[in-house]
């Protein structure tokens, strides 16, 4: 930072948001040759340029934040603003599957029978998986507060002990999701129902394994002295959108499985 005089960063060019549209690029298309040609070639080739793009570049970021002092207080203050807009586009995105549902159960149409849920449907019973599940992500927003309270008052021992925590509870909502998905008794194909049930609670599941990537790295980090008590922002970040899947999951669970059922 010595060689200019301002505290913001200029970013050095980088290949990785060009590796990260290829790989997205190819996610989508192998996704469509799988289904249509029940070929996995493209799809297992774009997970792997999109594992390789996140490792390189989250490790250029770690080094510039970390290592070489570019993340001032200007930069991080820009950093928190570019992840409260972020978080806010992902509410609306989930707005559109709320809006769909609550268009098509407040005014079900004949060919539903003219009720919620449509005829022939056999929705999941709320008080089974879908309650546990609620308990299991309530727990992790109580054990993600605690990581981040352990941080700022420097206690790394019990950072680390509520982050594996936080994980755990994580993935044990996906395999629990997988397991409901697996024994439902109806499909992403059984009409308006299906399709809003699957795509809300399904992109919301990709949520989940998305925040649980992102406190892994972040308790790989704190093991690695990455974090002090006044700049770990990387976690802050986390810690707001595991905030922010579980109040959409609080939402989904009220309108989608009790109410909706």
């Amino acid at each position: 930072m010595a060689h200019q005089a301002h505290a913001y960063h200029m970013v050095d060019q980088s290949p990785w948001p060009l590796t990260g549209a290829l790989a997205a690029l190819m996610l989508t298309s192998g996704l469509a040759m799988w289904f249509h040609f029940h070929s996995l070639v493209v799809l297992l080739i774009g997970l792997a340029v999109l594992f390789l793009t996140m490792y390189q570049w989250w490790r250029d970021v770690i080094r510039e934040g970390t290592f070489q002092g570019h993340h001032t207080q200007p930069v991080q203050k820009g950093l928190r603003y570019g992840m409260i807009l972020f978080i806010t586009s992902e509410v609306f995105f989930f707005l559109g599957f709320f809006w769909a549902f609550y268009r098509a159960s407040l005014a079900p149409t004949i060919e539903l029978g003219e009720h919620w849920p449509p005829a022939g449907v056999l929705p999941l019973d709320p008080f089974e998986v879908p309650l546990l599940n609620t308990a299991v992500l309530l727990a992790s927003g109580v054990t993600v507060t605690w990581a981040h309270h352990s941080l700022m008052q420097n206690n790394r021992k019990e950072a680390v002990q509520s982050l594996i925590l936080t994980v755990m509870l994580g993935l044990y909502f996906t395999l629990l999701q997988a397991a409901e998905y697996h024994e439902a008794p109806f499909t992403i194909a059984d009409g308006i129902y299906g399709s809003t049930f699957f795509v809300a609670t399904g992109f919301h599941g990709l949520h989940v394994i998305i925040g649980s990537t992102f406190l892994m790295v972040c308790l790989m980090r704190q093991t690695l002295f990455h974090f002090t008590s006044n700049h770990h922002f990387g976690f802050e970040a986390a810690a707001w959108y595991w905030h922010f899947v579980d109040v959409v999951w609080l939402f989904l669970y009220v309108s989608i499985y009790w109410w909706g059922s």
